[in-house]
């Protein structure tokens, strides 16, 4: 009993008060989910040269908690070290695994250490993707103002969806959901149902990811090496209007995006003309029934449901985050309304048709025009980095669902690249449509983590806590039905 009394860091000289603190903040939760308290030395901050040395018995226990941490899943709280193994919460010190260790002062009341600010901009830029290039399409098959009205409707759906997803964990009763991701909330209500339709869907939205990201690569490659074959051999195929070639996500690449937007706006100018339910031979009506084609697109556009609690458990302030979220939803629907509409409305239209406007709104652009050239290098290369990782989240989902390791044999892995990159060179050379492809897989995986799973989980909690009214019904219902039309319609229009 007497080693239980001895102090888990021992002085090298000093006393303990004389020690610098590290600038380090806390999950107030951790204490109570009994996360090892361990940082690498690169994180480590605002420390003075004195350290406490770590005994053995530190360290040990130290090891102990990272060993039980990985037996069992996040959600299971069996192995979760008990409260007299660790220090209070004023006593907390952060081991590293040089041996030394720091004490820190006090907790911070916030979750994470981004502020607002900058919890905004990371989903802002985590939702502007490749959908982005097809919205003028989008546009353009729905009518232009169906159009306006529905990047409207759709951001405040989806934002409202959002919503319940984020609120979702907090309607669980009795058990700790602190670190909880969505999927563990569907396996929660619906048991291995959720668990595997959860999989499936979200390999859905990654697959469909993997492909447009394949078709986009192989366009902007080819488009590269036309414009290099031009300028080597002196071929000016330029135009000051857009051509009718038939044939994410980054903050650099969508702000380029704007500004080439504005730039073509400013030199072609504006092209509009009014027909409500007719259509010429250089615009199409206001309203069309195609329209289903750009929720389709839209619902993948506004789409960050299966990560979004992820990125909000970063925000300092936790209270602000249905404002943030809000706030980013804005913003991401404001820059899908500006390049839409921009677009469309600069279409030369006469001497083109509006219909001549591309999945790929870049495709509109000859392929030595320089602007154009240097977004599709932004893009190019941008995508050649997400795509492995892509690949690996898809693997990691998938391997460790069937056999409980991400990496079983490097035959399991090579099959499954073999198979992704394979649908992907398919699609590139039978179906380089960017549009279909982004609102099939959107209004596919939206079904679920959009519109079915947020709105059943909502409502089965109320059922469970005696609070579901008749309103709330028939609205969460009719938002389901409303998913249900959207993924039926893609396939009918």
């Amino acid at each position: 009993m007497e080693e239980d009394t001895k102090p888990l860091l021992v002085p090298v000289g000093g006393d303990e008060s004389s020690y610098g603190i590290m600038n380090i903040q806390f999950h107030p939760e951790d204490f109570k989910c009994k996360r090892p308290f361990h940082v690498e030395p690169t994180n480590i901050v605002s420390v003075n040269d004195d350290v406490h040395r770590v005994t053995d018995e530190a360290s040990a226990m130290n090891k102990r908690i990272h060993y039980y941490s990985r037996l069992t899943s996040p959600t299971d709280r069996a192995l979760i070290a008990p409260d007299h193994v660790l220090p209070d919460p004023d006593e907390i010190y952060v081991y590293s695994p040089l041996g030394t260790a720091f004490k820190v002062d006090s907790c911070t009341d916030g979750y994470g250490k981004n502020s607002s600010i900058v919890t905004i901009f990371m989903i802002w830029n985590t939702m502007m993707g490749t959908s982005i290039l097809s919205i003028p399409w989008g546009i353009k098959q729905a009518g232009f103002t169906s159009g306006i009205i529905l990047i409207i409707l759709m951001g405040i759906l989806t934002l409202y969806c959002c919503y319940r997803v984020v609120k979702s964990r907090k309607m669980i009763p009795v058990i700790d959901t602190s670190n909880w991701e969505f999927p563990d909330v569907c396996k929660y209500y619906f048991g291995s149902f959720g668990q595997w339709s959860s999989l499936l869907f979200s390999m859905v939205s990654l697959v469909g990811a993997m492909v447009v990201y394949w078709v986009l690569m192989s366009n902007f490659l080819f488009n590269t090496g036309k414009f290099i074959y031009n300028f080597v051999h002196d071929i000016n195929v330029t135009d000051i209007v857009p051509g009718t070639n038939g044939s994410n996500k980054g903050t650099i690449s969508v702000v380029y995006l704007v500004l080439l937007v504005t730039v073509k706006a400013a030199h072609l100018g504006i092209h509009l003309e009014y027909n409500w339910f007719t259509e010429n031979d250089f615009f199409v009506p206001e309203f069309r029934i195609l329209f289903p084609q750009l929720t389709g697109i839209l619902t993948l556009a506004f789409f960050i449901h299966n990560c979004v609690i992820t990125l909000l458990q970063n925000n300092r302030n936790q209270e602000n985050n249905v404002r943030d979220l809000s706030i980013a939803y804005f913003l991401v629907g404001l820059t899908y309304l500006y390049v839409g509409v921009i677009i469309f409305a600069s279409f030369p239209s006469p001497p083109l048709s509006k219909e001549c406007i591309e999945e790929n709104f870049l495709d509109n652009f000859p392929s030595d025009d320089i602007m154009s050239f240097v977004a599709r290098i932004f893009l190019l290369f941008q995508m050649m980095t997400v795509y492995p990782l892509l690949g690996y989240l898809a693997r990691v989902q998938l391997l460790r669902q069937f056999f409980e390791n991400p990496y079983p044999s490097i035959f399991h892995v090579l099959a499954l690249n073999i198979a992704i990159v394979g649908a992907g060179v398919a699609m590139a050379r039978f179906y380089p449509n960017i549009g279909g492809i982004i609102r099939y897989s959107g209004a596919t995986c939206g079904l679920a983590f959009v519109f079915v799973y947020p709105s059943l989980i909502y409502v089965i909690s109320l059922h469970r806590a005696g609070q579901l009214t008749w309103p709330a019904l028939i609205t969460h219902i009719f938002i389901i039905l409303l998913g249900l039309a959207n993924l039926i319609a893609q396939f009918l229009l």
